[in-house]
C-alpha cells in the first residue's frame, strides 16, 4: 500500500463526510450512520430520487459539495467501475464497493475487477463484494444492513473475508467491545493486511480479530502483525477454507502430514497469533484481551461456589496447559480461618454456600486467596433468568467482592458462566465497566485465558524476531493459485523459474544430504553385478535398495533388502528386488543399487521434511518416522529460517518426544546434538532455497550420541548432483 492510498484509507476509516451511491442499500447505509450517531453530512447520489433517508439527493458525484472522505457504492458493476473512476478523479478518499459480480464470478468478472482497481488509482478501494466498515470509536457506519455491537471507548478491530459472518458477529449477545468491524470482500485493492497495518496503531484498538480464508502475501502480513504486537495489540485468527493437500504433495509423507492448514498454523505460531476455531471462541478471546488484558503467566486462581464447577475448571484447564497452583502454606492458613468448616482449601476453590452472598465474609476469603501470586483469576457464576430476581443480589455481591479483590491484587480477571447464555446483559456491562471480562461458558472462558497466556509468552520473541517469512525475493517458484504473482511494492510480476521440479533418487539425495551436513550411512552406488563387491568393501551387514526416480516408496515395491550378511545374500537380494519391482512397475526397473551399512536400532525414528511453498517459503515438518508416520500422524510444522528454540519447541510438542527423553530404561538422546543437526540442515536448505523443492528424510535415526538419515527422497529444481 503506497503512502497516498494509506492516507486515503485513514480518511475512509474516519470520514468527515459520507457519500452513499445507489438505491435501497444506500438508504440503509444512511440509516446505519444515523443509528450509530454519525455527526458528519451524508450525501446520497441518485438521479431518480429526491431524498434518501431524509437527506437531499445529488444527481451525480460531481454535484457533491466536495470530494467525500468515504463513499459507499451499490450500483450495477459496470456503473460501479465508472463511478469509482469519477470519484478518484475528484479526489475522494475511499470507497466501499458493495457491488458483487467481479473476480468471484470467473474470468469476465476478473476482467471487470482489474478495471475497477485501475479506475480507483490511489483511492482506498474496499471490496468489491463486501459489506463495508463500521467505526464504533468514531461513530461511522458504511454498512448496508442493521448492525449491532457497542463500544465502551475501546475494543477489538475485527476484519473478515465473509460479509455475513461480520454481520453475525455484530449481532452477538456477548457484550463484545467493538472498535471496528470490516468486511474486506475480494480485497482487490485494500487487503486484510492493509487494515491490520493501519489499525494496529489506532488509539482504542486493544486487539485485532481476523477471519482468514487466504493470505496472498505472507511477507507483508508478517510485517503488519509484528507491528501490531510491537504496539501491544494481540491478534486472534479464525482460519477457514483449508484445502486438502494437493496432488503435487500426494507422493510424500511430508505433504500428507503438512498441508496448507499446518503452514498457516506454523505462521500463526511464529507471529504469536492466537488461533481459534469458532466465532464464539474468537469473541470470548477478544473480549478477555480487550477488557482484562494479557496475563504475565499461566498461574490461575479459580473460585466457585460449587464443587462441580471447581472440578470442571480443573479438568478443562489441565488440557489447555493452565495451572491452578495450590495455596501456599500461609495462604492456606488464612483461608482455613475464613472459610466455613465444610469448605476445603484448594485451587480451584469452592467457598461453599454458607457464606454465599455475604460480602463481609466472602471478600476476606477472596483477599486471602489473592495474597498468593497469580497471573489471572476466574470465578464461575450463572445468573438467574429475568423474573427470578430473589437471588440476584447475592450473585452480584459476590461478583463485586471478586472485582474488588482482583483489582487490589492487580490480577486480570474474568467472571464466567457455566452455560454461555447464563449471564445477562446488565451484568456483563457492569463487569466490563469494572474491567473484568464477562466470559460465557467455562470451556470458552478457559480457552480465551489460555490463548491470552500463550500470546503473552510469545510476545517478547515476536518483537525480537526480524527473520523474513515467505518465499525468497528472487527465484520464487510459480504460484499455484492460478494468478500471476505480483510484487505489491511496484516491482511488477515476480519472475518464475522456467525449469520444472524433478525427483532424484536416494543415492543422489544422500550425496546432497552429506554435503548439507546431515549424516548418512556409509554406502556406495553400484550395478547389480558389483553390489556384492561393494558390500564387502563397506562391511557386513548391509542394506541394498534399487534406485529409480519412479520408486518414491521402495518398501511397498519390494525394492529394499535389509540385514544382508554375506556376498551371496547380497546377490540373492538383487535378484529378488528385480523380480519384485518388475511385478510392481516394470518401468521403474534399473541397474543402480544403493549398498549401505546397517545402522544399529535407534532410540527413536523421526520424519524430517522440508518443502518450498510459493507463499510461505520453506517449511520444516518434524514428526514420528518409520512405520509410525501413517499410524499416529504425529507432526509439527515450523517455518524457516528457524533457530534452536523453534526446533526444540517443535520437538517437545511431538508424542515421540518421550522416546527422546529415555523410555523404559533406555538412555536419553542428546537433544542438543539433535537440535543442532536439524538447525544446520535447515540453514543449509535456506541458503539453497532456489534449488530444493522438497526433501524428506524418513526415518532419521536418533541414536544416543548421533543422528543418521537412513532413507531420503528429494525433488529439486536447477541442481545437478
Amino acid at each position: 500500500m503506497n503512502p497516498a492510498r494509506r492516507r486515503n484509507l485513514e480518511r475512509l476509516l474516519n470520514p468527515r463526510h459520507v457519500a452513499v451511491i445507489g438505491g435501497r442499500e444506500a438508504e440503509a447505509v444512511a440509516g446505519e450512520c444515523g443509528r450509530i450517531g454519525y455527526r458528519g453530512p451524508v450525501w446520497p447520489v441518485n438521479p431518480r430520487r429526491e431524498t434518501i433517508g431524509g437527506h437531499q439527493c445529488f444527481r451525480t458525484v460531481e454535484d457533491l459539495p466536495r470530494p467525500p472522505d468515504a463513499a459507499f457504492i451499490a450500483v450495477p458493476r459496470q456503473a460501479a467501475v465508472d463511478t469509482v473512476a469519477r470519484l478518484a478523479a475528484m479526489g475522494a478518499g475511499g470507497v466501499v464497493c458493495h457491488t458483487a459480480g467481479f473476480g468471484e464470478t470467473g474470468a469476465e468478472g476478473a476482467g471487470l475487477e482489474a478495471a475497477l482497481v485501475e479506475a480507483a488509482g490511489d483511492l482506498a478501494l474496499v471490496g468489491p463484494n463486501c459489506y463495508g466498515i463500521i467505526n464504533y470509536l468514531g461513530r461511522a457506519a458504511l454498512w448496508p444492513f442493521a448492525h449491532g455491537g457497542s463500544c465502551p471507548g475501546y475494543g477489538a478491530a475485527i476484519l473478515t473475508q465473509s460479509g455475513m459472518l461480520s454481520s453475525d458477529l455484530t449481532m452477538s449477545r456477548r457484550s463484545m467491545p467493538f472498535a471496528f468491524m470490516g468486511s474486506v470482500g475480494n480485497q482487490a485493492a485494500v487487503t486484510l493486511t492493509d487494515f491490520v497495518d493501519v489499525l494496529a496503531g489506532y488509539r482504542g484498538v486493544r486487539a485485532i480479530g481476523l477471519h482468514v480464508e487466504e493470505i496472498p502475501d505472507v511477507a507483508r502480513f508478517c510485517e503488519a502483525v509484528r507491528k501490531a504486537v510491537a504496539a501491544d495489540v494481540p491478534v486472534v485468527a479464525m482460519k477457514t477454507g483449508v484445502s486438502e493437500v494437493g496432488a503435487r504433495l500426494a507422493a510424500s509423507h511430508t505433504g500428507a502430514l503438512s498441508g496448507t492448514d499446518d503452514l498457516y498454523q506454523a505462521l500463526f505460531d511464529r507471529l504469536g497469533i492466537i488461533r481459534v476455531t469458532t466465532p464464539a471462541q474468537m469473541l470470548e478471546t477478544l473480549k478477555f484481551l480487550c477488557v482484562a488484558g494479557v496475563p504475565e503467566g499461566d498461574r490461575i486462581a479459580g473460585i466457585t461456589c460449587s464443587g462441580g464447577a471447581a472440578a470442571m475448571l480443573a479438568d478443562y484447564a489441565e488440557a489447555l496447559g493452565l495451572r491452578f497452583p495450590p495455596p501456599s502454606g500461609e495462604a492456606a492458613g488464612r483461608l482455613a480461618r475464613r472459610l466455613p468448616h465444610t469448605a476445603t482449601v484448594s485451587n480451584p476453590l469452592d467457598y461453599t454456600t454458607p457464606i454465599w452472598g455475604e460480602p463481609e465474609k466472602v471478600r476476606p476469603v477472596f483477599e486471602a486467596m489473592f495474597e498468593d501470586p497469580y497471573d489471572a483469576a476466574v470465578i464461575v457464576q450463572d445468573y438467574p433468568l429475568d423474573g427470578l430476581d430473589e437471588s440476584r443480589p447475592s450473585y452480584l455481591a459476590d461478583a463485586r467482592a471478586f472485582v474488588a479483590a482482583t483489582r487490589a491484587a492487580g490480577v486480570p480477571a474474568a467472571v464466567c458462566s457455566t452455560l454461555p447464555e447464563n449471564i445477562d446483559r446488565a451484568t456483563r456491562e457492569m463487569l466490563i465497566a469494572d474491567r473484568v471480562a464477562p466470559l460465557q461458558g467455562i470451556r470458552e472462558a478457559l480457552e480465551a485465558i489460555a490463548g491470552a497466556v500463550w500470546h503473552g509468552r510469545r510476545r517478547a520473541r515476536v518483537r525480537r524476531d526480524e527473520r523474513r517469512i515467505g518465499p525468497p525475493t528472487t527465484g520464487t517458484p510459480p504460484s499455484t493459485s492460478g494468478r500471476v504473482p505480483h510484487d505489491e511494492h511496484g516491482g511488477g510480476p515476480v519472475p518464475a523459474l522456467p525449469e520444472p521440479a524433478r525427483a532424484i533418487d536416494e543415492g543422489e539425495a544422500k550425496a546432497w544430504l552429506r554435503h548439507a551436513g546431515m549424516p548418512v550411512p556409509a554406502g556406495r552406488v553400484a550395478g547389480g553385478r558389483e553390489a556384492p563387491d561393494a558390500a564387502a568393501e563397506i562391511g557386513f551387514p548391509v542394506a541394498v535398495k534399487m534406485l529409480s526416480d519412479r520408486l518414491p516408496h521402495k518398501t511397498e515395491a519390494g525394492a529394499v533388502a535389509l540385514g544382508l550378511s554375506s556376498r551371496e545374500e547380497v546377490e540373492d537380494a538383487v535378484a529378488r528386488i528385480r523380480a519384485a519391482v518388475r511385478r510392481h512397475d516394470a518401468g521403474a526397473l534399473s541397474d543402480r543399487f544403493l549398498v549401505e551399512e546397517m545402522i544399529e536400532p535407534p532410540l527413536a525414528e523421526l520424519l524430517v521434511g522440508i518443502r518450498a511453498d510459493p507463499r510461505f517459503g520453506l517449511a520444516m515438518t518434524l514428526g514420528s518416522g518409520g512405520i509410525l508416520t501413517e499410524l499416529v500422524a504425529d507432526a509439527v510444522t515450523i517455518l524457516l529460517p528457524a533457530d534452536a528454540d523453534d526446533v526444540e519447541e517443535a520437538l517437545g510438542r511431538l508424542r515421540v518426544s518421550r522416546l527422546l527423553d529415555g523410555f523404559r530404561g533406555r538412555p536419553p538422546a542428546d537433544r542438543a546434538m539433535l537440535v543442532e543437526a536439524l538447525c544446520v540442515f535447515a540453514d543449509h536448505l535456506c541458503r539453497h532455497a532456489g534449488e530444493v523443492v522438497e526433501v524428506e528424510i524418513n526415518p532419521l535415526f536418533v541414536l544416543p550420541d548421533r543422528v543418521c538419515a537412513v532413507d531420503a527422497a528429494m525433488r529439486v529444481r536447477g541442481w545437478n548432483p
